[in-house]
């Protein structure tokens, strides 16, 4: 449905101003023709949206309900006073009760059902205004006039009831939430109808003269002209619409409201003396009863307040989803036994979940929740009884336990616990199973240990039995410690290497064993820090990634590496077609901005993307396949050609060579390293150039160290390798003097090419002749400039 737009309702709002205005000036003759058309507009526009369909159906009909007992009680009032006349009070009456209920649904919906202290507070102020209506209108008519006691009784509920309604009206605009301006215009409407029944009222007790009805009926008309911009005002949908969330309401108003309702009408108790018997009557039973509603709300509030403070304080020592204890708990309770010596130890078990995110990112975050109450669960029944289960955080629980020595063995409660793990999940989603790793340290009773002290120590365990290959039992030691402080400062340290010049790449040529020539490079980052210790890239690379720095890392070892390769193309280190390639990270291809990156490295460096490769793992493409194509394919079109590193050591699947655009396989050092002495490896490195040979794909052999496995690569057919057999990574500075030792290297391959044509391989008859024939070729291997 289209916005009707805030110019409509800017018009009724101005109309009615302007109205009420003629009819003060004008009087009362003109008056109550602008009076009808006010009415009269009004239900037309309420018959308007009822057609456009803006509020729902029951809303639509209890506002009906209100405008049906106006008009009825307008249709019966007479020129009689109006504590004379019963019916049109009544529906009066009735008409401001329904206003009163809808008020009540709206702020119902905004606090997700109406509480009890909003309805006691309206209590006590209709009370009031009772009591006030009771002294100013009804016991002066019923003193001076002859009316009836229920018309007039009917007659003085008109103010107590628009009191509610006012309160109400109060209570809906204070809350912590936006007030559109169809509220403020409802507001100011209810606000004028109510002014005019106050006129009235004191007109026809004589406190206000009959001049005063002009004023009366404008105000009704200003009132009724507003409720129209109201209902047509855009915003009006959001005032009546359900919060998915409790809104706060501001105690502040509700609080003054309150106030005066008491004060006001105790004041006029005071200042007005009684006139008779039923006066004094109906005033002692009026304050006793505002006294009861005063005592039994505070006596309610009291109440809810320590309700709100048990729950706040179980809210802070619990946690909210699996309802087990939190941080703060077993931190008191882990202090409190460390403390004691009346316990031996204090052993603490520190239970992680293992590849916990799947779950969340396959079946989202309400199947996680779903999987960690169960696992909660779980835990609590399997825990010994004298054990505490909480949840830390995320997916990580710990079992408290106080233990009668230290020497007690710890692991048979973690198998019990990790037992737990054995039975699928059964999830609303269908049934997951999840493994876990879990940390086990034990603290000796008033040592002077702490309880972050135990929590650290199971933490470190935990984390060593993930780094040893999860869903396992890691018992903590003083020698894991040294390795967490070790990793630590290696982290810190890593952040400054760059900044420090303490990162260096060296490169590792690549041998084109059937021409003899260099065709490429590997870089490879080397660390060595400022005491002149060197850090291994198998300990600070797992670091890096581990940390987020690998991106940056990686940017940086990109540019060095074309900018280098374009260096020696310049000053004919080495040839121009000759190619560079540089390892990449998993995380690189995370994002999307990766190309960008390459495209800036070659765009810096004048190297020609035909000269750049970019070696990837098969963890990369397997762990999101999509992302990894997108960039893959971004790459392509740049002019860069991609190897798959490490192959056969991971999934090796045959859809990865045929779904990716990939131009070169490595083989994985592990085959190479007994292809020349393993029937079984040496048949995977047939099979891998076999199919190489069969998608086109480059071959380059990793990890060559032996003549032995040089001559039979080459025999299988292999035309690229590397290894320390051709030369060990060097220094950029040294490849000028390496390649130069690398020109007997054609001697070599020449050799090995002869000595493989007489040969058979590995297992014949002839193998140890053979072998002897190599280990004499090794001595002619190539002395490498490092």
């Amino acid at each position: 449905m289209a916005s009707l737009g805030t110019r409509p309702s800017r018009c009724f709002a101005a109309l009615g101003i302007a109205f009420a205005a003629l009819t003060a000036l004008l009087g009362t003759g003109f008056g109550d023709i602008l009076y009808v058309v006010a009415m009269a507009q009004l239900v037309v526009s309420m018959v308007f949206v009822a057609r456009t369909r803006r509020f729902e159906r029951g809303f639509l009909v209890l506002v009906g309900l209100v405008g049906a007992c106006y008009l009825v009680a307008n249709l019966t009032s007479s020129d009689a006073p109006a504590y004379e006349a019963v019916l049109p009070a009544l529906f009066a009456l009735m008409g401001t009760l329904c206003i009163i209920a809808a008020i009540g649904i709206v702020l119902g919906r905004r606090r997700n059902g109406m509480a009890d202290g909003v309805v006691g507070d309206a209590l006590i102020v209709g009370l009031g205004g009772w009591i006030l209506s009771w002294v100013l209108l009804v016991q002066p008519v019923l003193a001076t006039t002859t009316a009836a006691v229920p018309a007039a009784v009917l007659f003085g509920f008109t103010q107590p009831t628009a009191c509610v309604l006012l309160f109400m009206m109060a209570t809906l605009i204070f809350t912590r939430l936006e007030r559109p301006p169809a509220l403020w215009l409802l507001t100011t409407a209810l606000f004028c109808s109510i002014v005019g029944d106050l006129v009235y009222a004191l007109m026809n007790v004589g406190h206000l003269g009959l001049g005063a009805e002009r004023f009366g009926t404008a105000i009704y008309v200003a009132a009724y002209f507003l409720g129209t911009a109201a209902v047509l005002h855009p915003t009006m949908p959001s005032v009546i619409a359900a919060r998915p969330e409790p809104v706060e309401m501001v105690p502040f108003g509700r609080l003054i409201g309150t106030t005066f309702a008491l004060v006001i009408p105790m004041l006029a108790l005071t200042v007005s003396a009684s006139h008779d018997t039923t006066d004094l009557v109906v005033r002692a039973i009026s304050a006793s009863i505002l006294a009861g509603a005063v005592t039994t709300r505070v006596v309610y509030s009291v109440r809810a307040n320590a309700r709100a403070q048990g729950a706040l304080q179980v809210q802070a020592r619990s946690d909210p989803l699996t309802g087990l204890p939190n941080r703060t708990v077993v931190l008191e309770h882990a202090d409190m036994l460390l403390r004691s010596t009346s316990n031996g130890a204090v052993t603490l078990y520190f239970v992680d979940l293992d590849r916990f995110k799947g779950i969340n990112d396959s079946l989202g975050h309400g199947a996680g929740d779903e999987a960690l109450r169960i696992v909660a669960s779980r835990l609590a029944a399997a825990a010994p009884v004298d054990a505490i289960v909480a949840r830390l955080s995320g997916d990580e629980f710990v079992v408290l336990k106080p233990s009668a020595s230290l020497d007690r063995p710890t692991t048979p409660i973690a198998d019990v616990l990790m037992a737990v793990f054995t039975e699928p999940l059964a999830l609303s989603a269908g049934d997951v199973f999840l493994t876990a790793s879990i940390g086990v340290a034990a603290l000796g009773a008033g040592v002077g240990a702490t309880a972050s002290d135990l929590i650290r120590r199971a933490d470190t365990a935990m984390y060593r039995a993930k780094s040893v290959g999860r869903n396992c039992v890691a018992v903590f030691d003083e020698s894991m410690h040294a390795r967490a402080a070790h990793r630590l400062e290696l982290e810190t340290a890593l952040h400054r290497a760059l900044e420090r010049n303490e990162l260096q790449l060296y490169h590792q040529p690549i041998l084109n064993v059937r021409t003899g020539t260099v065709t490429g490079f590997e870089a490879l980052m080397r660390w060595r820090r400022q005491d002149g210790s060197d850090v291994s890239p198998a300990e600070f690379i797992p670091i890096a990634e581990e940390g987020g720095m690998i991106v940056g890392l990686g940017a940086w070892a990109l540019l060095e590496a074309t900018t280098q390769l374009r260096q020696w193309i310049d000053d004919e280190t080495c040839p121009a077609s000759s190619t560079m390639s540089v390892n990449v990270s998993p995380k690189q291809l995370e994002g999307d901005g990766f190309h960008a990156v390459v495209r800036e490295a070659l765009h810096r460096s004048r190297l020609p993307a035909r000269n750049l490769w970019l070696e990837v793992t098969e963890s990369s493409m397997i762990d999101d396949p999509e992302q990894a194509l997108r960039t893959l394919d971004q790459l392509a079109d740049l002019g860069v050609r991609v190897a798959l590193d490490d192959f056969g050591t991971g999934y090796s699947s045959l859809s990865l060579l045929q779904r990716f655009p990939l131009q070169r396989i490595k083989i994985d050092r592990a085959f190479v390293n007994r292809v020349a002495d393993n029937d079984h490896d040496r048949a995977l490195v047939r099979t891998i150039l076999a199919m190489g040979e069969s998608l086109g794909l480059e071959v380059v052999a990793e990890g060559v160290e032996t003549i032995e496995q040089l001559a039979v690569l080459t025999q299988l057919g292999c035309s690229h390798v590397q290894g320390y057999l051709i030369s060990r990574p060097v220094h950029a500075n040294a490849m000028r003097s390496t390649l130069s030792a690398l020109a007997d290297v054609r001697t070599i391959t020449q050799s090995t090419d002869k000595a493989s044509r007489q040969r058979q391989l590995p297992g014949s008859s002839t193998e140890g002749h053979e072998a002897d024939s190599d280990r004499a070729h090794s001595a002619q291997r190539p002395r490498s400039a490092s």
